[in-house]
């Protein structure tokens, strides 16, 4: 025989990965009571920054954001290195002094001055502390990438930012910067109270788990 197999071997134990904590992310077996915002964060020639809707949860909220490209008067290698850009772990690390023009930043700021923003995360899910940290915490969870139809070519990017805990029942700030993408600080006022009234309309997505107790 030409090719031979490999021996036999005992299968290793692979150890579970870790779940991922409830500050970190929605909770699995709930589906969260839906606000439609329909808010336009911020746009430019080639960038739209969106907020169609929110999604409430007993344990923080789910704020649902598409970012839309096209290259407008960009080349082609230009128009890529704008569509990589949107993913953190494609920017060089984050140093001290000053942040990069091609790093999107997402913040919220409530009444009190209290901040939290999706800067200097870490995305390696084996990494993530299971005991809360301090809150609040703003987290980047990743999507997809949705299709447009039309003849101009467009690049359609769906995002979750996840605000842990729910945000006091006030009016507070929600802020995106991204130089790379002509967008300077923009901010936006999203309603507290109306998030913490539409956990009413989350349900669990079976009722009999253990986990909806």
């Amino acid at each position: 025989m030409f090719f031979e197999p490999l021996p036999e071997q005992e299968e290793q134990t692979r150890l579970p990965k870790p779940g991922l904590p409830a500050w970190y992310a929605p909770p699995s077996g709930e589906m969260g009571g839906v606000m439609v915002s329909g808010l336009m964060l911020a746009r430019t020639q080639n960038v739209a920054v969106t907020l169609p809707t929110i999604q409430a949860f007993e344990t923080g909220c789910l704020m649902n954001v598409d970012i839309v490209m096209r290259p407008h008067t960009l080349s082609a290698d230009d128009f890529q290195v704008l569509q990589l850009s949107v993913y953190p772990h494609m920017i060089a690390r984050v140093g001290a002094g000053r942040l990069p023009d091609d790093l999107l930043r997402f913040g919220v700021r409530f009444a009190d001055g209290t901040k939290a923003t999706t800067i200097g995360q870490r995305f390696d899910r084996t990494q993530l502390p299971q005991e809360p940290p301090p809150g609040p915490r703003l987290s980047w969870l990743f999507g997809g990438m949705s299709m447009r139809s039309g003849d101009e070519e467009m690049s359609a990017i769906n995002m979750g930012l996840w605000l842990w805990p729910l945000p006091p029942p006030e009016t507070f700030e929600l802020g995106v910067e991204w130089p790379a993408g002509g967008i300077e600080l923009r901010i936006a006022h999203l309603d507290g109270e109306a998030i913490g009234s539409a956990v009413q309309q989350s349900v669990p997505y079976w009722p009999d788990s253990p986990q909806s107790e």
